[in-house]
């Protein structure tokens, strides 16, 4: 007679299996259940692939566990066939199926990576929905900081800290940057992560489909405070997003360059914060990296070097930085471009009147 602790061990695995069935099916995978069309449509690419490799994967499992029942040991009716080496139709099956999946999943990553390509302008906010053609994609400008995240909106003039918000169904273009270290900007129920590097510009375009709060962060470790450089996102219908917008501006916060060197010092847990005014050509300052003034601006420095650069005379003005981030290293001094150098650029064919910014 079997003893209670045998049927008790005996049941153990098939009962923890349970209550861990139990316990996923509670959960909201928001990856494959996102708000966003565009993660929607990355999302059915993880169902795709995953179930042309289950082809492979389900049968080798299967078949290992048949061979290993059928050819056990006890069995003595299993046929014995050791000199068996080759067989065409077991060779063509071994590699004709992975070749086929191959091929199929070659195929799809190669439409899709044209189709969800984040450079590329939304021609659909949902399926069976194209974007309207009044519509204009809203603009937001991206800044990832040490350990936190700044947002500024051209079109309406301010800024939030931690905080984004946008309209339901209206296309978006994110334009991000970071200020020290690489950073990955990412809201899994928006799109895919995209990276944000200091001096560089690299774009998303993407909708939110349903109103509600989401989660966005970092997923790229970048120091101390990387655990907490998350942000809170906003779906938000129209009128919403307008009175959003309107609270902002009727703040007195000003998103100047002087305030901007202060905020990107490396600081934690950043409270969400809002600025009413921005000063013009500021993301432009950060992404050439001359919120300083007395820096120059990278794409100063790049028309410089083009047209031969400064020698060893410019070595002179490095140093380093009196404002700002300290750990961002020297600064060119806009002493690098003075009226002289200006005035003799002017003459030159290749400078073509290069000036300070």
């Amino acid at each position: 007679m079997t003893s209670l602790p045998k049927i008790l061990r005996a049941l153990r695995m098939p009962t923890v299996l349970l209550a861990a069935t139990m316990l996923l099916s509670g959960c909201d995978l928001v990856v494959l259940n996102p708000a966003g069309d565009i993660a929607s449509r990355q999302g059915d690419l993880i169902v795709v692939a995953t179930l042309l490799m289950l082809i492979v994967i389900v049968p080798v499992i299967a078949l290992t566990l048949w061979f290993a029942w059928r050819y056990r040991a006890s069995n003595r009716s299993a046929t014995y066939a050791p000199d068996w080496d080759h067989s065409t139709q077991l060779e063509l099956v071994i590699w004709g199926v992975p070749l086929l999946i191959i091929i199929a999943l070659g195929a799809v990553t190669w439409i899709s990576t044209h189709l969800l390509d984040p450079y590329r302008p939304l021609d659909r906010i949902a399926e069976g929905r194209p974007v309207p053609a009044h519509v204009e994609p809203l603009e937001i400008q991206v800044v990832a900081l040490d350990w936190k995240w700044l947002f500024i909106y051209p079109e309406q003039g301010v800024a939030a800290v931690n905080e984004v918000a946008v309209p339901v169904d209206r296309p978006v273009l994110f334009k991000i940057t970071s200020s020290s270290v690489m950073n990955t900007f990412y809201v899994p129920a928006l799109a895919g992560m995209i990276y944000g590097m200091p001096g560089m510009e690299t774009k998303l375009n993407a909708v939110i489909n349903a109103p509600g709060e989401y989660e966005g962060f970092s997923a790229n470790y970048s120091g101390a405070g990387f655990s907490h450089m998350r942000f809170r996102f906003h779906g938000l219908q129209e009128t919403d997003f307008q009175r959003w917008v309107a609270d902002a501006k009727s703040g007195e916060g000003a998103l100047t360059r002087a305030a901007y060197l202060e905020l990107e010092k490396p600081s934690k847990r950043e409270p969400v914060r809002r600025f009413a005014r921005v000063d013009d050509g500021l993301y432009k300052a950060i992404l050439n990296r001359c919120v300083d003034t007395d820096r120059l601006c990278m794409d100063q420095m790049m028309a410089i070097d083009a047209g031969g650069g400064l020698g060893m005379d410019g070595l002179g003005t490095l140093g380093t930085p009196r404002r700002g981030d300290p750990r961002l290293g020297a600064y060119v001094s806009a002493e690098v471009c003075t009226p002289e150098t200006a005035r003799r650029a002017a003459m030159s064919p290749v400078l073509g009147g290069l000036m300070a910014p």
